[in-house]
This record gives structure tokens, sequence and C-alpha cells, in this order.
């Protein structure tokens, strides 16, 4: 049986042309990048190559990017940070939106356990928030926002330019999660004007294990991490040579084809959305038509008018060989509603009957259809239409 890879947001298949970069960083310049000999020296010389590469590309000076793990260690430290270096700030309030990546999520929830307020911004049907409702919620002891650039279940872009100027009239600090959107649509941390933003490899065809947090020039950060000088005292720990020279390629490589992939991924977009619009009774698009990210499709079924089992519905899609998910990877194998799918208004039971396509570089026209068909076929068989009474006479 043919297998189709639809679930392109959760990991990426790391690039060939990213493998053959990295491959001399594994056995000829191994080095440690903090030895002072020859072998040092050269892995140092690698890493930093990799970050003056990187940081460009992202609107960035190099000295403002240190590595990281990935996303949610870039969100952890990004937020941890920020509160532990303005702890006698007087500022005890952080914003962040309803629909951001669990590691910002949990993240606050740790910091609101230590005394932190956290404020959750709502946002409307197809995930935006609203510049009013985040004016609504600063206040003179709002020390920090956090609010996600590209949501990774539905594909909303936010306005970032018009937040972070409401967040600092405000006197706070910006971040943004740009794990999704790096890579994919245009983004520049100097155009956007945050002062924190977080990134990782994965999602655009780098390995995992590497991500990267840029922190503004000028801004007071503590690492949350101890226990060596490395990374300009922001993170400690050996660093990973071959992983950073694999980020800087798979970086370099998506943000010079991302024109002919915008335009192409577009294009698949729009057919499956017209597909699945035109064949399937009572489905709802999560994923909005502008300002999103073009390789995101979410849907759900409408509870009121077919009765379905979202997991059956995706263990019947891998079955018949397409790979899809109902969201975050982070949270796919729990049972609980998406956060996200529910802040946009959707009861449990449409909630529950979910899936997310995601395709990508590797993606064909062909196996976009065949996902169509796929999705169709099984809605039709295992969900259960509800009968319409009719009007009384």
């Amino acid at each position: 049986m043919r297998r189709i890879y639809l679930d392109y947001t959760a990991t990426t298949p790391v690039d060939k042309r990213v493998v053959q970069a990295m491959a001399p960083f594994f056995t000829e310049t191994f080095g440690n990048a903090s030895s002072i000999h020859s072998y040092g020296r050269e892995a140092k010389a690698a890493l930093e190559s990799a970050r003056e590469s990187i940081a460009p590309l992202m609107g960035a000076r190099p000295s403002e990017l240190f590595f990281t793990s990935g996303g949610t260690e870039s969100d952890n430290s990004a937020l941890t940070g920020i509160v532990l270096a303005h702890s006698g700030s007087g500022r005890n309030h952080i914003v962040i939106s309803s629909i951001e990546h669990h590691a910002v999520l949990h993240a606050a929830k740790n910091l609101e356990r230590k005394g932190i307020d956290v404020t959750l911004l709502p946002v409307d049907e197809y995930g935006f928030v609203s510049p009013d409702e985040l004016r609504k919620a600063v206040t003179d002891r709002t020390l920090l926002v956090s609010i996600i650039h590209a949501n990774n279940e539905i594909g909303s872009t936010q306005d970032l330019k018009t937040l972070a100027s409401i967040v600092h009239g405000a006197g706070a600090f910006f971040h943004t999660d740009a794990v999704q959107s790096f890579g994919k649509i245009p983004f520049s941390v100097a155009e956007s004007e945050v002062d924190l933003a977080s990134f990782t490899a994965h999602k655009i065809y780098g390995p995992k294990g590497i991500g990267a947090l840029y922190v503004k020039r000028g801004i007071e950060f503590v690492p949350t991490f101890h226990g060596g000088s490395q990374e300009r005292n922001r993170r400690p720990g050996t660093e990973s040579v071959p992983l950073a020279v694999g980020f800087a390629k798979s970086a370099e490589l998506s943000v010079q084809e991302m024109p002919e992939e915008l335009a192409r991924l577009s294009s698949l977009n729009k057919l499956l959305r017209k597909r699945i619009g035109d064949e399937v009774p009572g489905v709802v698009f999560n994923s909005p038509v502008d300002r999103a990210l073009p390789n995101i499709l979410n849907v759900s079924i409408d509870s009121s008018e077919i009765e379905i089992d979202g997991e059956a519905l995706i263990i019947n899609m891998d079955l018949e060989g397409v790979a899809v998910t109902s969201g975050s990877a982070c949270s796919s194998g729990s049972l609980q509603p998406s956060h996200v799918i529910k802040a946009l208004g959707r009861d449990d039971r449409t909630t529950n009957a979910t899936v997310r396509f995601s395709f990508g570089r590797f993606t064909s026209e062909e196996e976009v259809q065949t996902a169509a068909d796929t999705f169709v076929r099984i809605v039709a068989r295992i969900g259960k239409r509800k009968k319409i009474s009719s009007p009384a006479s």
C-alpha cells in the first residue's frame, strides 16, 4: 500500500541537501566548539558560520541569536528568562493568546503557580487576536506578551507589527513563537518589531533537536539552565555543531525556495478545500482563507449535521495509507478536545471530529487528490447523518 504523509506541521523529513551539509561534522570536523585547540576552533568556526547564516534570514544580528534544543525550550526560555530578569520591577503580569502552543501555555501556567498573573486573550472564529482585546488586557503591570505568529493547528497568522506597537506602548516586551512561520512565509524580527522569537529546524526540513531563541540586543535576559558559558552565557551545554549546520542549510533552502513553494502549496490547499467543501456535508473550515499558512487545512465535521468519531476517522485514514492528525503533535496522544479548536467556539463533538491536513516540499497534487478521495469516502462510511425534521405544516 502506498503511504501518503500529510502531517508536515508535526515534522518534516530532513532534506537530502541538509544531510549532505551535516555529514562532515559527525566524523571529520567533530571537535567541541569550546575547546581551544585546532579541532575545537574548526568546530567553533562552523558553529558561528551557521549562526551568521541563519540570523540575517530572520532579520536578526548573529549576536542576538542563541541555539536551543528546539521550539519548546525556546518558548520556555523566553517567558521564564524575561520574568527572572525583571523579578523586582513590579511588573508581574503576562498576556498570552488562547491558541498558543502548549510550550507557551504550560510555561505560563508554571509561572502562574509562582505568583505571576496570566491573562488569556480570546480569538475570533479563525484564530485572530483582536488589537482592541489586547489593548484592554495590557496594564502598567504587564511585563510580557506572547502571541504565536502562525498557529500550528489552523495556520492563522497574526499582524505582529500592530500587536507589538500596542505591547510596547504599555512598556512591555513582546515574544512570538515563529516555529511554524519561519521559512514558510516571509518573517523578520526587525520588521515585525518583536523583542523575542522562537524557532526550530525540524519544521523546515532540518534536523530534530535544534532550535533558536532571538533576544533583541539590550534586553535583559536570565538563562534558565546553568553549568557553562556557552552561547554567550545564555544557554550552557556543549553545542551540537552538526545540528547547527543542518539548521543553517535548511533555513537557507527554505527562504531561497519560498516564493515557488508558497504558490505551489497555496494551489494544493485550494484544491483540497474545494474537494472537501463540495463533497463533505457538514464540513467546517477552521483554517482561514487569507492571512494563513498555505500548507495547513484544518476541518471539522459539524456535530449538528453528522455524528462521527474523530479518532476513528484519523485511524481509518491511516489504515488506508494517509497520515493526518487532529491537532498539535505534542498532544496527539490525548483524547481531550483541542484547545485551539475550542477557542474558535466549536462544541466538544465538533472539536473532536477535527482533522488537520498539512503538506510540504515533497507533497504532490496526486497525493492531495488521493487524500481527498479517502477523506470523503471514510466520512460517508462511518459518519451518521442526523435526520432533519421537516417544518410543521
